[in-house]
């Protein structure tokens, strides 16, 4: 697992606080106090997580989240947004920007430092050197030449491996392990995002869009119903 950590916030308390408690835990974390310092030592240190405020000095931390998303070196980092605001509009409006997960200030250090620890774990599994599929194990979701290992969150197509980000693969987990089961928007955020949204999002039509383009032909596995949400389509 690669230990290192990047905090990007401007609050020399919060700075000091999870510097010295993700040092406790065994990471080797870096702070940076602004947007643009934070993107930088993005791609220079290539970090497991980004850890994110929303509130940047010179740009919001939407606009950080949406640069490393659009830059090949980080687009795949897992990011873990920091922010004082704990409506559901802000929480899905990270999610629509690419954050893989979401706290809200004051926080529990345990608790941040255990989803930071979570999330560096899945991005070693997906960046790790992948056994061949025919020797891989676990359980197969298989949708014509489409599969997903649920047991150890690999992905292929076509026999080649494909790596997603953490909420991709959930996405595409859950529609392979219902099949045929009609999936609203609102049951989508309460089964892969973990949160209840009673507002009109786009947030899952943009992870939707995004995942399908990501699988490329087999973008088709995920069928619209108009009118209702997404399923996985009939092979």
């Amino acid at each position: 697992m690669s230990d290192r950590i990047l905090l990007v916030d401007d609050e020399p308390d919060i700075q000091q606080l999870l510097l010295f408690n993700l040092r406790e835990a065994g990471f080797e974390p870096e702070a940076a106090g602004n947007g643009l310092d934070g993107l930088t030592s993005a791609r220079r240190a290539r970090p497991a997580v980004i850890i994110l405020d929303l509130m940047l000095p010179d740009m919001s931390g939407t606009e950080v989240c949406r640069k490393l998303r659009a830059d090949p070196q980080t687009s795949d980092v897992p990011i873990l947004m920091l922010t004082a605001r704990g409506d559901e509009y802000d929480k899905v409006l990270g999610f629509e920007v690419g954050a893989d997960d979401y706290v809200v200030k004051p926080f529990s250090v345990r608790e941040l430092v255990m989803r930071v620890r979570a999330l560096a774990r899945r991005s070693a599994e997906r960046n790790q050197a992948r056994a061949p599929l025919a020797t891989s194990g676990g359980a197969r979701l298989t949708w014509r030449e489409l599969e997903v290992d649920a047991v150890r969150h690999h992905v292929y197509i076509d026999g080649q491996e494909l790596t997603l980000r953490p909420l991709e693969f959930k996405l595409v987990a859950t529609f392979l392990e219902n099949p045929g089961i009609v999936f609203s928007r609102a049951k989508l955020l309460e089964e892969v995002w973990g949160i209840t949204a009673e507002m009109n999002t786009r947030t899952v039509d943009t992870h939707i869009r995004r995942l399908r383009e990501r699988l490329g032909t087999y973008g088709a596995a995920i069928e619209t119903v108009h009118g209702f949400g997404y399923r996985l389509a009939v092979p």
